[in-house]
């Protein structure tokens, strides 16, 4: 059984800066590609960032030059390092983990995390 589980998540104000950690456990001989979606209430799921299993990395527009994702190998662990945070970047923020077991290539998702930006 393959767990992603979210963290670092809360209230901040407009301006401020969070970091999002994922960690993905289990029966995993490796993982592919790491990536943070987020929902916001009334809204569809929409890709954050991603990064691959060779670093390279891919942003919404929303959050280029603000958000920065970065992973380590070791303990198939991602981050999602969030400045200058917007009240529209208010939402339940995702982790997915491609992840390559005996099972084959699956994708999980882990249980969310709120992060709430006041103005």
């Amino acid at each position: 059984q393959v767990q992603v589980v979210e963290s670092g998540g809360g209230l901040v104000q407009a301006g401020g800066s969070l970091r999002l950690s994922c960690a993905a456990s289990g029966l995993i001989f490796r993982v592919n590609a790491m990536a943070w979606y987020r929902q916001a209430p009334g809204k569809q799921r929409e890709l954050v960032a991603v990064i691959r299993s060779g670093d390279s990395a891919n942003y919404a527009d929303s959050v280029k030059g603000r958000f920065t994702i970065s992973r380590d190998n070791d303990k198939n662990t991602v981050y999602l390092q969030m400045n200058n945070l917007k009240p529209e970047d208010t939402a339940v923020y995702y982790c997915n983990a491609e992840t390559i077991s005996f099972r084959g290539t699956q994708s999980y998702w882990g249980q969310g995390t709120q992060v709430t930006v006041s103005s």
